[in-house]
């Protein structure tokens, strides 16, 4: 990946600088290994999954945590396979720890295994004073104000 100059956005844009750490943070986390394969999906307005294929690890052996808007998924094997011969080893049993950067206000739900794959339910909560808000127009002879002028001023 190249690197973006984000110079001249700073001289022009205030309060962005936020937008500029979540880029290099993205930035980062490109240099993450491939492995554990993951989709991103959308499931519904404001829903999102992760699945990431962990064929191979317990539940034990899996840990999710979300801190500061980063969700870290950690995979431990314990070493009570070792001692075993292999001729041939086409599954990936590695530790491993994915960082998946989130939005504001996105809030892991919940998460469950089925055959070798993990779920982590996210959705997005939007308080209700960031909402869209529909303002209702008034008649305009009740709801005008009254304005006085100098020579109606009562003394």
């Amino acid at each position: 990946m190249t690197n973006i100059d984000l110079t001249p956005f700073y001289r022009s844009f205030i309060g962005f600088d936020h937008l500029a750490n979540l880029m290099d943070a993205a930035a980062r986390n490109e240099k993450q290994p491939a492995y554990p394969p993951y989709n991103i999906e959308v499931t519904g307005e404001d829903q999102y999954r992760i699945t990431m294929a962990v064929a191979g690890f317990d539940e034990q052996e899996l840990s999710i945590e979300t801190e500061h808007n980063t969700l870290l998924v950690k995979g431990q094997k314990t070493g009570k396979d070792e001692g075993r011969r292999f001729v041939h080893q086409g599954i990936a049993e590695r530790n491993f720890e994915r960082k998946f950067q989130l939005s504001d206000y996105i809030k892991v739900t919940g998460a469950h295994m089925a055959h070798g794959l993990l779920h982590i339910e996210l959705i997005r909560e939007v308080p209700e004073a960031l909402k869209p808000r529909k303002i209702s127009i008034g008649n305009s002879a009740t709801n005008q104000p009254t304005t006085l002028l100098n020579s109606e001023k009562v003394a």
